[in-house]
């Protein structure tokens, strides 16, 4: 099978341009309203897993598309309807139930690298016996287990790797039997508190039945679901989400009948066909649809995209927002966008329990409403919001005031 573009007719390129297709992929990601009073796991299913390194990402994704709020959030976690689990590049999303094993089976690789290792001194047998050990003290315990009971528990069993071990982010042996049992869906983390915006957890037995797909099928159906919750990418983006070599992505691209269409700025988009149909379609909104959503957020950590998100309304935008960021992959701040596009930036000051946003040409009154809202659900739900696991209002600060500084430069222009 090859990656010959199929005989779908695709939008003439001309009609492309960036603010057709950033409207677009607002509509794929459901932030126009079109997820209203679905669950998580729908959410998830139709604009892609969201992020967690700790922080507050995973709740907004789901506030901002479908008004759940955190305590329902938390109870499906319970009821295993969604967890955060490692799947593509060996990072770490929360995804729907429909999704655990087949996405796990994506990072099966990366949780059983042992480069590292084995440039230590530790052999593939020596884990394997950990494995085993940590089953069996996880079979006795009385609830889930953290990792420094677990490691006081097994004693010995766990090596430590010393300094050279600390240098390559190695420190024992036991977080690679935790990932590698992990992967294989039979042990699962359990947050610590039942929060999604932290890092600490502890391990209890899980027994999740193995993915009926092959290797070849799960990457095929995450490319799949890749350009669906994108509404196309370039080959390169692609890569960067899924961390599929060249091969594998064109295979997968291949099997999903994937239609290359070219952008007005030139650009070659992989897309599904139907999508390429539905897009031909499309109206854009006229109307503004606000939100504030993470930095991490689908929208564009999925293709890593945000300097094309930014609106370029005057020079001074330009010069002080988009050439800095156009260098840089991610954001520094979270965004604020009007269908698709970066209208400006925010950060929450939990000291005085507000938003401080920067809206690069000011706001209207539909961007204030949307702020407010945010504020409000952050106070009683979240309380803080965490960028990562490390953030902190101490940490933020200088992005805060330099956020305030921002707003009231343009307030005086």
């Amino acid at each position: 099978m090859t990656t010959e573009p199929m005989t779908t007719e695709a939008p003439a390129a001309q009609t492309l341009t960036p603010e057709r297709l950033r409207a677009w992929a607002w509509h794929k990601q459901g932030l126009d309203g079109s997820l209203a009073g679905c669950t998580a796991e729908q959410v998830f299913a139709r604009a892609g897993w969201a992020r967690s390194v700790g922080g507050a990402n995973p709740y907004l994704t789901l506030f901002a598309r479908a008004g759940i709020r955190r305590e329902q959030v938390d109870a499906d976690v319970v009821a295993h309807r969604i967890l955060e689990l490692p799947t593509a590049r060996g990072c770490t999303y929360v995804l729907g139930r429909d999704d655990f094993a087949w996405a796990l089976q994506l990072g099966k690789d990366a949780a059983e690298a042992f480069r590292v290792l084995g440039r230590l001194g530790v052999d593939r047998g020596e884990i394997t016996l950990l494995e085993e050990q940590v089953l069996h003290t996880l079979a006795e315990a009385s609830g889930p287990m953290d990792p420094r009971q677990l490691k006081e528990e097994l004693g010995d069993s766990v090596r430590n790797l010393g300094e050279e071990g600390k240098k390559k982010g190695a420190t024992t042996t036991l977080p690679t039997a935790l990932g590698i049992l992990q992967s294989q869906g039979r042990i699962r983390r359990v947050p610590v508190h039942g929060r999604l915006d932290q890092q600490r957890y502890a391990y209890e037995l899980w027994d999740l039945p193995p993915s009926t797909l092959d290797d070849d099928a799960a990457r095929t159906e995450l490319i799949r679901r890749y350009l669906g919750w994108t509404g196309g990418a370039t080959l390169k983006q692609s890569q960067w989400f899924t961390g599929f070599t060249v091969a594998p992505s064109k295979a997968a691209l291949a099997a999903v009948d994937a239609v290359e269409v070219t952008t007005a700025a030139g650009d070659m988009l992989w897309m599904l066909p139907d999508d390429v149909e539905r897009l031909a379609a499309f109206e854009e909104p006229a109307a503004e649809q606000i939100q504030l959503l993470a930095g991490t957020d689908s929208l564009a950590l999925l293709r890593r995209n945000a300097a094309e998100l930014l609106a370029g309304d005057s020079p001074d935008i330009a010069k002080t927002v988009l050439a800095p960021l156009a260098l840089q992959a991610d954001l520094p701040d979270h965004p604020i966008l009007d269908r698709g596009r970066i209208i400006g930036l925010w950060q929450y000051d939990p000291g005085k329990e507000r938003i401080v946003p920067w809206v690069f040409q000011g706001p209207t009154p539909a961007v204030t409403r949307r702020i407010a809202e945010v504020e409000a659900w952050i106070r009683e739900d979240l309380g803080d919001f965490r960028a990562f696991s490390l953030d902190s209002p101490a940490t933020r600060q200088k992005r805060i005031d330099a956020l305030a500084a921002s707003a009231a430069a343009t307030a005086a222009n």
